[in-house]
């Protein structure tokens, strides 16, 4: 063995021994470490009847977005990514809901985690007018204790939750009568 080949053979031993050392010490840590979300309050998941979590976001047109704005209309508050099947699949059925009930009920669609821009493409791809408001940051997710997509939260006209969707909606019927049963309360 050459002397080339020995320092390259030590050189690459050296780094296989630190690389072990880190993942043992990780490991370790891993182990020994409190626990994160034990210090953390855990956000519960929203309940039926008690009042829709205020925020203030913008949209894709640029306006400045909040749910207080919209206190005595029903609220279809829908939570989705671009990414998302199933938030794809359900995106026109919504759609054809808040073209047909422009003047008593409101929907709001809050977009998950992605840019302006990703958000922009994939409604001009699929020929939706609507604004989209932008949670590139999870706020408006966090207050609502989004940790799956889609989810439909339909808000009543005194900003009380009334109905909470997990998943994809498949029927216009299911959701005009949710937003009946939310306008008659």
């Amino acid at each position: 063995m050459s002397q080339t080949d020995r320092k390259g053979w030590r050189m690459s031993s050296v780094i296989t021994l630190l690389l072990g050392l880190f993942a043992i010490g990780a490991i370790v840590w891993i182990i020994v470490s409190p626990d994160k979300d034990e210090a953390r309050p855990q956000k519960s998941r929203l309940a039926l009847g008690e009042r829709a979590p205020d925020f203030e976001v913008t949209n894709t047109h640029g306006d400045k977005v909040s749910l207080a704005d919209y206190k005595g209309k029903v609220v279809v508050l829908n939570f989705w990514a671009s990414w998302c099947e199933p938030c794809v699949k359900e995106m026109p059925l919504i759609n054809e809901v808040y073209q047909s009930n422009r003047s008593d009920v409101a929907t709001l669609f809050v977009n998950a985690g992605e840019s302006k821009a990703t958000v922009n493409e994939f409604l001009a791809a699929h020929h939706f007018e609507f604004p989209v408001m932008i949670d590139v940051t999870g706020k408006v997710s966090g207050l609502y204790g989004i940790i799956g997509l889609p989810v439909t939260y339909i808000i009543d006209k005194n900003g009380n939750l009334h109905q909470s969707i997990v998943g994809e909606i498949s029927s216009r019927e299911q959701l005009q009568t949710y937003i009946q049963s939310a306008a008659g309360d």
